[in-house]
Formats: C-alpha cells, structure tokens, sequence
C-alpha cells in the first residue's frame, strides 16, 4: 500500500511537469506563430490532463497560469486590440471557460471514482468486497514470493446469527454486521483488511503477519469482538479458521477455500473457537 502511493505520488509529479511544459510550449508556439495561428483553447489540452489525473486545485492554478501565459505572449509580441476593454474581456471570458471545464471534468472524475469505489465495497457494512480481497490477496501472495513476506488469513463466520434476525429483526442483524466491521477497522492495524463474502461470512487479511504474530492478534480480537457484542445482549460469537503463508504454491481461492474449511471443523466441533494452520510448502 506505501508503495502504491509513493508510485501515485511520482505519477502525478510527471504529470505537473508534462502538463507546465506543455503549457509553456504552447505559449511558445504562439509567440512564435502568432495569435492568429493558436487559438487560447490549445492551452485547454494540459489543463484537461492535469485536472483529471491530479485534481481539481492544480486545474485551476493550470488554468490561472495559462492566461497568463496567454497575456505575457501578447505583450511581449506587442499584439495590439482595438480597445484594452477588448483585451481584458478576451483573458477574463477564457479563464471563465478553462474554470468550467475544470469544475465539469473533476465533478465528473469524483462520480467515477464513487461508482468506481460502490463497486469495491461492501453496501451495508462498507467493509470492501470479495473481488477486492481477492485483488489484494493476489497482491499479498505476490509479495511473498518475491520477498518472501508472510501474511496471514483469516475466514470466520458468525454463530447463531440466525438467532439475531430471529429474535431482534433483520434492522438488528444489519447492525451487528456493521459493528463488526467498525470493531475490526478501530481494532486492527491500518494495513488490516476485512471484506464481507456474503451473509455473515467475512475474511481478514494480515499483511507481514505471522504464525505466532496472528495467534496473538486474532485471539485478541475475537475475544473482544464477542465480549462488545455480548454486553448488547446479542448471543454471537465466532467461528474463525486462519492460514498464514510463509511459502505458498496455492491460488487465491484454494487459500481461501482452505481457511473456510477450517471455519467449517469448528462449526461442526462445537462453534466458538480458532483453528490455526500454516503452509510452508
């Protein structure tokens, strides 16, 4: 995740940098061909990349610096209007465009980015989805292999949860499974990750976690997951089946799978308990 985002955080320099110079190249052109040859609206090329891939506060420097770019050239190429009013009217009316698009483009960035984040995420509890964690996972396995980085995952699933619908209502059994995410995103580490996989099914995943590492974590945090939900009178507790990879030749779904079938022993041993296991293959 660090990584990713100091990635991001290049990829956007190179973008100001593009986008300044080629706003400086226009500026250029225009000295060089004259105003009658680019149209201000050339400068709209960088200030449309620089607001879509950095955001809304560097379109509307961008576009500021345009004009006056823009303004600069055709003083210094001594380009006379007939009125300066004509003049003023011409830099004012232009950065009032290059301002609309820019409000436009990142409004219409943010609505992707939501749809893009609804499609991630986990409707009821927010917790994200399992296409997701399974991008992630995939991620995490990669990681090990090349830098031989353990990771932990964990499976578990909610006992007596039909009781909770039963008895409290569907209203009821939604809030729990929302507190449930609440407790794990306020209770684990920021690099944790939890997704709901449907029901009352839900994975976590462990980064640089291991064998010993996670018992000390997930039993920490089972216990107080069920003691907070016990003190609202709610009878759940859980059942969680946990894998910590040192070396793996498994897929995605076959660790997943195989945590799950963990889950499943203890739901038939009695519910309310941890089963560990580790690959090391």
């Amino acid at each position: 995740m660090k990584l990713h985002v100091q990635t991001k955080n290049a990829n956007s320099l190179i973008i100001l940098v593009l986008g300044f110079l080629f706003i400086g190249i226009g500026g250029f052109c225009n000295y060089i061909i004259g105003y009658q040859k680019i149209f201000p609206l050339f400068y709209i090329i960088p200030i449309v990349f620089m607001t879509w891939f950095v955001g809304r506060q560097i379109g509307i420097f961008a576009s500021f610096i345009s004009v006056l770019v823009w303004c600069w050239v055709d003083n210094i190429s001594e380009y006379l209007y007939s009125h300066l009013f004509i003049s003023i009217f011409n830099y004012i009316f232009t950065l009032l465009i290059y301002l609309i698009i820019v409000i436009f483009l990142s409004s219409l960035k943010n609505a992707f980015n939501h749809e893009k984040e609804l499609a991630r995420i986990d409707n009821l509890t927010g917790a994200m989805n399992s296409r997701l964690f399974f991008e992630l996972l995939k991620i995490e396995m990669e990681r090990l292999r090349r830098y031989n980085r353990p990771f932990t995952l964990a499976y578990f699933d909610l006992d007596n949860f039909k009781k909770i619908n039963d008895l409290f209502g569907h209203p009821i059994g939604d809030e729990v499974l929302k507190r449930i995410v609440n407790y794990s995103k306020n209770n684990l580490r920021k690099a944790d990750m939890i997704a709901r996989f449907g029901g009352d099914e839900f994975a976590l995943l462990l980064p640089e976690t291991n064998h010993e590492s996670a018992q000390i974590v997930l039993t920490r945090f089972q216990n107080g997951l069920v003691k907070e939900l016990q003190q609202r009178n709610y009878p759940i507790t859980l059942s969680v089946g946990v894998i910590t990879c040192t070396s793996t030749k498994y897929s995605a779904d076959e660790l997943i799978k195989l945590a799950d079938d963990l889950m499943l022993k203890i739901k038939q041993d009695g519910k309310n308990s941890i089963k560990y296991s580790y690959t090391n293959i």
